[in-house]
């Protein structure tokens, strides 16, 4: 891979980024530069041979692609500082801030600037090169798509959605994360009653989660038809089952999507 890039923002989403696209070989440390204010938090990435500075102008000179990967209250002063230094005849810009539109962006920069640009929303496995990330563009070209989705199935899977999908995503990629973390941490307390300890009650949830995922992945089926494999008559599954539905365990889950949705809707 011979393109350059650089992340604009060393912190904990950056860093991670950083550290898979090398693990994976999608990049050598020669041709990525992270910036940060305080530089010994990169250190490691430093004796990887990365380059690392606080100079955001700099590092955007010399790269093919600048990732931002800010807070959301310092992308206006970032890009402002940074519009004298971009080029939009050679340079593409990736934006993994939440909650910042592409408009948004746009009118930092102005209209004299028509970089190509792109939207990225990972979630936090992206630390261990499992994220879900959905990806959205403007001004973009067939060969600069391709890239970008490659450079983020380095660090899981992609899909391509409509920005107007994007909050929506949140929901069911970011905040899908920790609504399937409480679902495993009950497991594990149902575990503990039926006499495991919670170590291994622990391994038991979580491998049986992860396998289950991988099944859909892997075979792409629908969740039913799995279901149906483990769920034989007057078994211990369907009771167990259709407890939970009694319960409104499904109905309990659609509403929590559902409510975060409005929460970032009524925010806006």
């Amino acid at each position: 891979m011979h393109k350059t890039i650089a992340i604009i923002g060393g912190g904990n989403l950056g860093l991670s980024m950083a550290e898979g696209l090398l693990n994976s070989g999608f990049i050598s440390p020669d041709r990525l530069t992270v910036t940060r204010r305080n530089l010994e938090a990169l250190h490691a990435l430093s004796e990887r041979g990365v380059t690392i500075t606080s100079d955001n102008h700099a590092a955007v000179a010399s790269a093919d692609y600048i990732i931002l990967a800010v807070k959301p209250f310092q992308v206006t002063d970032v890009l402002s500082q940074l519009r004298a230094v971009l080029d939009p005849q050679r340079q593409v810009l990736i934006s993994v801030v939440t909650g910042v539109w592409i408009s948004e962006i746009r009118e930092v920069l102005g209209p004299d600037l028509p970089i190509p640009l792109f939207r990225a929303m990972p979630n936090t496995a992206i630390a261990i090169q499992e994220s879900m990330t959905c990806i959205c563009s403007s001004a973009a070209s067939a060969a600069q798509s391709d890239f970008v989705n490659d450079l983020f199935q380095q660090l899981g899977k992609t899909v391509t959605i409509e920005e107007k999908l994007m909050d929506a995503a949140t929901v069911l990629g970011a905040c899908g994360t920790a609504f399937a973390m409480r679902y495993i941490r009950a497991n594990i307390q149902g575990g503990i009653e039926i006499g495991f300890s919670a170590a291994t009650a622990s391994l038991i949830a979580a491998q049986t989660v992860k396998g289950a995922a991988e099944l859909l992945l892997t075979k792409k089926t629908h969740p039913e038809q799995e279901i149906d494999k483990v769920t034989t008559p007057k078994g211990c599954t369907i009771a167990g089952l259709n407890e939970m539905e009694h319960r409104g365990f499904s109905s309990s889950l659609i509403k929590g999507v559902v409510t975060s949705y409005r929460k970032i809707q009524d925010d806006m």
